[in-house]
């Protein structure tokens, strides 16, 4: 036996068997096959669930503000066309008012003028 060559076929059985115990090595510590591992995976599944449902939650929550500060925008721009239309109508009237004061006065400078005229008229007769 001093110069035995493992041959071919005895390599690969050696290869084989060696694969056979990683195998095997690898079954035996597979997480599946303890005990604790499906409440471990029960807890990781709950509290992924959890996680699910506070990311859901804080999304509605910031959508609902988004929301509400789309209506506060909107109310207030309402607000700020109102007060707007408000101080050109304001401006309107004023105007009016003074285009109104303006033909007053005039009428009544023309009734002034016409009453010299005429009282003019009337001593030269």
């Amino acid at each position: 036996m001093k110069n035995h060559e493992p041959r071919f076929a005895d390599r690969l059985n050696t290869a084989a068997d060696a694969k056979r115990a990683l195998l095997e090595k690898a079954r035996a510590n597979n997480p599946a096959n303890d005990p604790e591992f499906a409440a471990r995976q029960a807890a990781r599944r709950e509290s992924a669930i959890a996680r699910d449902a506070r990311n859901a939650e804080r999304k509605a929550a910031k959508e609902a503000e988004k929301q509400r500060l789309a209506e506060e925008k909107a109310a207030a721009e309402a607000a700020r066309a109102a007060a707007e239309e408000a101080e050109r109508l304001a401006r309107e009237i004023e105007a009016a008012a003074e285009v109104e004061r303006k033909i007053t006065l005039e009428a009544e400078r023309k009734a002034a003028r016409d009453a010299r005229y005429a009282a003019r008229k009337a001593r030269r007769r």
